[in-house]
């Protein structure tokens, strides 16, 4: 394994594993919750050979068997926290919980025949995206499968409430990073599960997938409000570690997207492509493919939400190119 095993514990039943991702965030944080019955394994991970070796480490140190975990719950269906769960039902035969439209979202992104490559390739193309960078790019939408596999029969979250371990948590749709994501909070003690809608030091990504939600800046601006209105005292996020200053966090992302969204009207002096907004404002000569994936996907995003507040146009060129135009 290339990392060493960081295992801390929370309170007196949750415990915050961290899982390696082959990627720039290193790890995501994956969540034990004990209880009578065993345990409820939240977000398992990205399916590679170093998140497996992770959690049979995280076994040993806690004295359990892969057979003590009596389900695995997902917020949301990132190959990030969802990739492992097939892997773990496979292997104890525990099921898999997930919201009904975060189950639909990973079919559309890795289920048969992969609709959602073909109809995001077209989306950059369309948007002025050069052809070398979108061979990148489907070639990078398509290596996920591995991460994801083998994927889970899936049973749906419903109703306000879910038992993880021996406690009740409320369970809150919280959509904009990611749609059907699910955040989950025990008022008595004033804790969060809060995956990756609100995260303690960086921004989570907020994209525009074809097929998905029409307006996803203003679903998770609309999400972090609600979100505001509970007392929580310590959140577990999915990426970097557990935090009290949810409230301030909230804050500070409201005015980062009022702030993106006044760089992006001041882009728009003349009228540009999303790709050369993307360029323009991420520095794309920096970013991986998956970087650039994520900026072009944040870009449209943003530029939807500045149409829908009447900042701006969209318009179809000639040979079908789009553009923005600000109003």
């Amino acid at each position: 394994m290339s990392t060493k095993l960081e295992l801390t514990a929370w309170g007196s039943d949750i415990s915050q594993v961290k899982i390696p991702l082959p990627n720039a965030l290193k790890w995501v944080n994956s969540y034990l919750v004990e209880g009578s019955n065993g345990y409820t394994v939240i977000d398992p991970g990205q399916h590679t050979e170093d998140a497996v070796e992770a959690w049979q480490a995280a076994f040993a140190e806690l004295n359990m068997k892969i057979s003590d975990v009596e389900k695995v719950v997902l917020t949301h269906h990132h190959p990030d926290h969802y990739g492992l769960a097939g892997w773990f039902q496979e292997a104890c035969d525990a099921p898999v919980y997930m919201s009904e439209i975060a189950h639909q979202h990973a079919q559309m992104m890795w289920g048969q025949g992969q609709r959602a490559t073909d109809v995001i390739y077209r989306l950059f193309e369309q948007h002025g995206m050069d052809s070398d960078m979108l061979a990148e790019i489907r070639t990078h939408l398509e290596s996920f499968v591995p991460f994801v596999s083998p994927q889970p029969e899936v049973r749906y979250i419903e109703g306000d409430t879910i038992q993880l371990g021996d406690r009740t948590w409320e369970t809150i749709l919280t959509n904009g990073h990611a749609s059907g994501h699910l955040c989950f909070y025990a008022g008595a003690t004033k804790e969060m599960i809060i995956g990756d809608q609100v995260l303690p030091q960086i921004s989570p990504n907020i994209s525009y997938v074809p097929g998905s939600d029409p307006q996803p800046l203003e679903s998770f601006l609309t999400s972090l409000r609600h979100l505001s209105s509970y007392d929580v005292a310590i959140a577990y996020p999915g990426h970097r570690n557990p935090f009290q200053h949810v409230q301030g966090r909230i804050a500070d992302l409201l005015v980062h997207h009022e702030e993106r969204l006044l760089k992006f009207r001041e882009l728009l002096t003349e009228p540009k492509t999303a790709y050369q907004c993307c360029v323009a404002l991420f520095n794309s000569n920096k970013l991986t493919v998956h970087q650039l994936r994520f900026a072009m996907s944040e870009t449209l995003a943003h530029l939807i939400e500045l149409e829908r507040r009447g900042h701006a146009r969209e318009e179809r060129l000639v040979d079908g190119t789009m553009i923005y135009r600000s109003v």
